[in-house]
């Protein structure tokens, strides 16, 4: 990816940073989890204001980038619901189907890559374990608190890789 403006890029995670994912979190709750509902039920994912309006704001001196763990097969879905809410176009970047490594893993990958070829300002993530994971690694991260902590999507995105 080359970018003439020389603009720096935000890379922004989607759930639980600008989408709550609060109301289908309980497909996760029974075993074995219900990962088809979980993300079919993601279109209807309220807006997050904080995570909304730190984009709007970043999106002034920033390209924006979408990073998000969920799989490759929710793309349109994810793409209609940005369009929804009026967030910017910009890349979107998910998990291939059949990817079950940690989210800090994938996202770490995804953010040297993209370091390659621009600068990544900032990374914007709930993930604790995908933002020490991208400090330690030199990116300068905000820890994207506004939705509370989830214990089933903390599991679903360490341990199962599917988010």
């Amino acid at each position: 990816m080359t970018d003439s403006s020389g603009r720096p890029v935000a890379v922004f995670d989607l759930d639980n940073t600008l989408a709550d994912t609060g109301h289908r979190q309980h497909h996760l709750q029974r075993r074995p989890r219900d990962w088809g509902a979980f993300f079919a039920a993601a279109s209807e994912d309220p807006p997050l204001a904080e995570g909304v309006a730190l984009l709007l704001d970043t999106a002034r001196d920033c390209e924006i980038v979408y990073l998000t763990g969920r799989p490759e097969r929710c793309r349109r879905d994810t793409l209609d619901w940005l369009a929804a809410h009026g967030l910017p176009g910009g890349d979107l970047h998910m998990r291939r189907d059949g990817d079950r490594r940690p989210a800090r893993s994938t996202k770490l990958e995804i953010l040297r890559r993209l370091a390659r070829d621009r600068e990544v300002r900032v990374l914007i993530d709930d993930d604790m374990l995908v933002c020490d994971d991208a400090e330690r690694a030199g990116f300068a991260v905000v820890r994207a608190g506004w939705a509370g902590r989830s214990a089933v999507l903390e599991d679903a995105q360490e341990r199962e890789g599917r988010t």
